[in-house]
């Protein structure tokens, strides 16, 4: 592996890695502690329509999926918060309006499109520099939002009407944390792809809520189990000759269910020990 640090595209999985990590790390927190992980899943695959725009208009796709996402987390929030209209059918078809605007700006487009499947499924190993700026520039959004709101957000999360008998502004922060989430899936998308995002999202921050409920400590273990399970999928893709995103998600997977197995026999073990 080390080897292969000589090549400018695996510096650039690195940093791309690194930079998923803290996106993902931060906003996933959010996700997981709110429960809105099908929200998150409507936005990625929602972002679809913005890939296949970028396509048809000759422009960056990861562009395209950038005001795709916003759009589709703003309008899923508005229609939640201000319609009869229940979120999981508000959710589902955004989802599938997206998808389909994405087939047909691609369908239009003369040739053949290129890079789609790492659009779809992810290829770490082929994000240009040009997208690691735009990575880069996004995640100091997030950070930047975080830091400013955090404790607004933070009762938010634990106590939503709370928030609201104290005159908080609920709805507005909730859109923003939508929009946070959509910066967050157009940073994921060239690492692990549009499909498998919402597994990224949610697989690191749910591992860091096994060794702590504090919000700080768990969105900075989860920035670390981000990299490491995109580090980890690199190499092993590198290694066995694998496809990079899916190879990131399971190994995941893997230790994400392992920690599960470990936490519930501890517990097991200490309900025993105390009624010994």
């Amino acid at each position: 592996m080390l080897e292969a640090l000589q090549y400018e595209f695996m510096r650039n999985a690195l940093m791309a890695g690194l930079l998923a990590a803290v996106a993902c790390g931060i906003v996933g927190v959010y996700v997981v502690v709110k429960r809105i992980v099908f929200i998150s899943g409507g936005i990625a695959h929602a972002s679809f329509g913005g890939i296949g725009l970028g396509y048809f208009l000759g422009i960056n796709p990861i562009i395209g999926a950038l005001f795709f996402s916003l759009a589709s987390g703003l309008a899923i929030g508005g229609i939640t918060r201000k319609s009869r209209l229940p979120a999981d059918t508000a959710i589902g078809i955004l989802w599938a309006i997206g998808m389909a605007l994405g087939v047909i700006f691609i369908n239009l487009t003369p040739g053949y499109a290129p890079d789609l499947m790492s659009y779809l499924f992810g290829n770490i190993l082929t994000v240009p520099f040009s997208d690691i700026l735009l990575m880069l520039a996004l995640d100091a959004v997030i950070i930047s939002i975080v830091i400013v709101f955090y404790k607004e957000y933070l009762i938010l999360s634990f106590d939503e009407e709370y928030a609201t008998a104290v005159g908080m502004p609920v709805d507005k922060l909730y859109l923003l944390l939508l929009g946070m989430i959509a910066l967050t899936v157009v940073v994921l998308i060239r690492v692990v792809g549009m499909i498998l995002v919402i597994a990224l999202l949610t697989f690191p921050a749910a591992m860091a809520r096994l060794f702590t409920h504090n919000m700080k400590k768990m969105m900075l273990l989860s920035v670390f189990f981000g990299f490491f399970f995109s580090f980890g999928g690199l190499w092993l893709s590198y290694e066995l000759k694998l496809p990079s995103g899916a190879t990131i998600i399971l190994l995941g997977g893997t230790v994400l269910a392992i920690s599960f197995g470990v936490t519930k026999l501890r517990l097991r073990n200490n309900k025993t020990k105390e009624a010994a």
